[in-house]
């Protein structure tokens, strides 16, 4: 179709059937495959509305709703951040992020709910006991946590992005206390206090039974291996990265907006889908985050998407501290009354893919018509684009 921008569902169309010939498919990634491929088409069934002024007729198709579709994000993004906007505190906000080492990515490939779990817990035990210490801040805090396991180029990069309120409560909770200017806590102890911490979790994971090394780690099932090649990883400094400070609520808003409920890669991210390749967009972090682009083979390029599908029910935005889900309501009401009166309330931005019009069934063609259902379109399993057998 002229004007047809390239999507992940074009990839999976040309690239599935040879994706499931080379590496096979188990059930979760087929579902993947079966649903970002279908969203949005005549296989799911829509619905067709018609302008009661001009009488233009709209056809729409269903989504699939799966987390990992580059389609489906932007209403769940839109409701997320409205709710955020209402917790935001008037004070400057810290990004702080969280790496996994490499030798672990490979391991928490192969037990993704138990690794990216451990990474959500050290990095909040982390945070919470530095920001705790009276030689630091001295303060209770909350932050909101959100897991990315991609990189530019879809490698599997695990780490987790912490978004912390530049303060906290004392000990006594009488009184709020607020983090140095554009300083919110040593990186180099975060680094210290995160890999000490996670490798006490690790260690326990597998002296429990847990851990069942496999594949190319076969060879740390015996416990002599496992030994040595933690000591390796205690030896090398990990990452924990400390960005800027943001100005405030609405700065923040705008940073979740970019964070929150992203897949591996954009459809935006895509420049072409042809002959069995796939052209993407990339920045370049190690050169100044230079704009490139990159060539995968189709199948490859599926390889590497599936790389970062999360474990069924896995939650990969978690709320610590001050803003966990049980206190939340309370203790945000008593840091506002310790910080005085709120600011203006912060509009949310609007979702990246999300409509503009208003209202949202405004006619396209005239403008100023309202669009009315007329039909109910069923499922029609035969327009279904994928050629190949996703059941």
């Amino acid at each position: 179709m002229t004007g047809h921008r390239p999507e992940v569902a074009d990839v999976i169309a040309q690239a599935g059937a040879a994706y499931q010939a080379r590496y096979g498919s188990a059930p979760a990634q087929t579902r993947i495959l079966r649903d970002l491929g279908r969203c949005r088409t005549a296989a799911l069934g829509g619905h067709t509305q018609r302008c009661a002024d001009c009488g233009h007729e709209v056809t729409s198709y269903n989504s699939c709703r799966n987390r990992h579709c580059p389609k489906c994000q932007a209403g769940a993004r839109a409701r997320w951040l409205a709710a955020r906007a209402a917790e935001l505190l008037p004070v400057p906000y810290f990004h702080v992020v969280f790496t996994l080492p490499a030798p672990l990515g490979a391991l928490a490939l192969q037990h993704k709910r138990l690794l990216y779990g451990l990474l959500f817990r050290a990095a909040a035990t982390t945070l919470r006991t530095i920001a705790r210490d009276p030689r630091h801040l001295g303060a209770d805090i909350g932050f909101l946590a959100v897991l990315h396991t991609w990189g530019q180029t879809l490698q599997h990069h695990p780490h987790l992005h912490c978004v912390v309120p530049g303060g906290g409560l004392a000990s006594d909770g009488a009184r709020w206390v607020a983090c140095r200017p554009h300083f919110f806590l040593p990186v180099r102890v975060l680094s210290r206090h995160f890999r000490r911490t996670l490798l006490t979790l690790l260690r326990a994971a597998y002296t429990q039974g847990k851990l069942q090394c496999r594949g190319s780690l076969a060879a740390l099932a015996d416990p002599a291996a496992w030994g040595r090649w933690v000591q390796a990883l205690e030896r090398v400094e990990w990452v924990v990265y400390a960005k800027p400070p943001f100005g405030g609520p609405a700065q923040v808003l705008k940073y979740l907006a970019r964070y929150t409920h992203r897949v591996a890669i954009a459809n935006q991210r895509l420049v072409a889908v042809t002959d069995g390749q796939v052209t993407f967009h990339w920045e370049d972090y190690a050169h100044g985050s230079r704009a490139r682009t990159m060539t995968l083979d189709a199948v490859e390029f599926l390889r590497r998407f599936l790389l970062h599908r999360l474990p069924r029910g896995f939650q990969h935005i978690r709320q610590y501290g001050l803003l966990a889900n049980r206190r939340r309501a309370t203790q945000l009401a008593h840091c506002r009354a310790l910080l005085g009166p709120a600011p203006a309330v912060v509009e949310p931005p609007v979702a990246e893919g999300a409509a503009t019009t208003t209202p949202r069934d405004a006619c396209p063609q005239c403008g100023t018509g309202r669009l009315v259902l007329v039909a109910t379109l069923p499922r029609h399993p035969a327009a279904d684009p994928l050629a190949w057998n996703t059941s």
